[in-house]
């Protein structure tokens, strides 16, 4: 028996098609702006003159700065044209971003740090409420796919050309260029798109904060606010030690890094689309279900790996990241169906708050599991990857609930 996602393949229109585009690029803008920082580090502490201590506070600054203004704008979220709401945002991570390259000291680029992330963290919460907003369910499963290829393209493009400029000019150059091309995405944005503002014809809480208690203490959003936090668990315990784990550990020279970055992130531009075909056919569960097997194991082999040739590991980050975005697209198609249209705003706010959080309480977990030793080995790298298997069973149990929650409703 076909599922009922299977039984139409509604095609993108021509203005769908455009919209899918532009929330690619802000999607990648805003992931490469964050990215850019870890490359960059070895030059951006001799130019200012910082610690390795104060550079983490810059780069922890963004993700907690993105987890505060979630929950500060998810009061008024929904209240707006999410067009509008989208453009206002947008202006201030662009400027964040041009500030973090004009800073010329520790405490100039903190601050800009922490601009970029109170703007640039709310981003993605109002492409999702907009992506949920613009398409029927049927055809979230391709959009969130598409979507979720900019991370891809910010390993593939973004990352590459940011380094060749720094090393040909300074490492100010590439979050200058970024807010240069993020300005031009912005005026694109501004005059293709249309307003997007059906839900302001719904009956409307009287105040932004009766709107944000409303949304967060109804019952059937606590599964999805619970399942968040524990799959933003996963990359953010993994991913930090990755590069120390693959070069002092599986002895791959640093220099070959930029080959597994780079093969991984051409397989994931094919597989994000792919996945998302899939999940509009079987449904997010089943699909959601595949990943979380596929992950689990290749976790269990990559922290257990020892010594191994650039192939291997290559290989292992591939069918990694496959069942990373395996993941991801069905989970973001599924909570897509949660939240009342008068309350996605809100809902997908408060989702990248705990998703922000719970990725800096998860890296600042990891830190004390994994040790380094004198010889620059990784140790208990495998007791965090357990910890991941432990979360990602968890969400598959809190996928279930939810999903048999919208079908619940769904029938009444």
């Amino acid at each position: 028996m076909k599922t009922p996602n299977a039984a139409i393949a509604i095609p993108f229109s021509g203005y769908q098609k455009v919209v899918v585009g532009m929330l690619a690029f802000l999607q990648f803008a805003v992931i490469l702006d964050f990215m850019l920082m870890a490359p960059l580090g070895a030059l951006i502490l001799p130019s200012l003159a910082i610690t390795p201590a104060q550079f983490g506070s810059v780069v922890s600054a963004y993700a907690f700065a993105a987890g505060v203004s979630g929950l500060l704008t998810a009061g008024f979220a929904d209240r707006f044209d999410r067009k509008k709401l989208l453009l206002v945002f947008y202006t201030g991570f662009v400027a964040g971003t041009l500030w973090c390259g004009l800073a010329r000291s520790f405490e100039s680029l903190l601050l800009a740090r922490v601009v970029t992330g109170l703007f640039g963290g709310v981003i993605g919460s109002i492409v999702l409420a907009i992506a949920t907003d613009l398409f029927a369910p049927q055809l979230r499963g391709r959009v969130m796919g598409f979507i979720q290829t900019s991370f891809a393209a910010s390993q593939i493009l973004g990352l590459p050309i940011a380094i060749y400029l720094s090393a040909v000019w300074n490492w100010h150059v590439p979050f200058v260029a970024l807010a240069v091309l993020g300005a031009l995405g912005g005026l694109l944005i501004a005059w293709r798109m249309k307003p997007v503002a059906d839900h302001l014809k719904l009956p409307q809480e009287h105040g932004a904060l009766a709107h944000l208690l409303n949304t967060v203490t109804e019952p059937r959003y606590l599964l999805s606010f619970v399942s968040v936090l524990f799959l933003a668990t996963g990359g953010f315990m993994l991913m930090p030690f990755s590069s120390a784990f693959t070069v002092n550990n599986l002895g791959i020279p640093l220099d070959r890094l930029p080959v597994i970055y780079l093969v991984t992130g051409i397989a994931t531009i094919f597989v994000g689309p792919l996945v998302g075909k899939v999940v509009d056919k079987l449904g997010p569960l089943r699909v959601f279900f595949a990943g979380t097997a596929v992950t689990i194991n290749m976790v269990l082999i990559y922290t257990h790996l020892a010594s191994s040739t650039l192939v291997t590991v290559t290989v292992i980050n591939v069918v990694l990241f496959a069942g990373i975005f395996s993941r991801m697209i069905p989970f973001q198609a599924l909570m897509s169906q949660v939240p009342a249209q008068t309350q996605r705003g809100s809902f997908n706010a408060i989702n990248a708050s705990i998703s922000q959080l719970a990725g800096g309480l998860a890296s600042l977990v990891a830190g004390h599991i994994v040790q380094q030793g004198t010889d620059g080995r990784i140790h208990n790298y495998e007791i965090a990857g357990y910890v991941i298997v432990a979360t990602s069973l968890l969400a598959c149990y809190l996928m279930w609930r939810i999903k048999r929650g919208i079908a619940a409703a769904a029938a009444a």
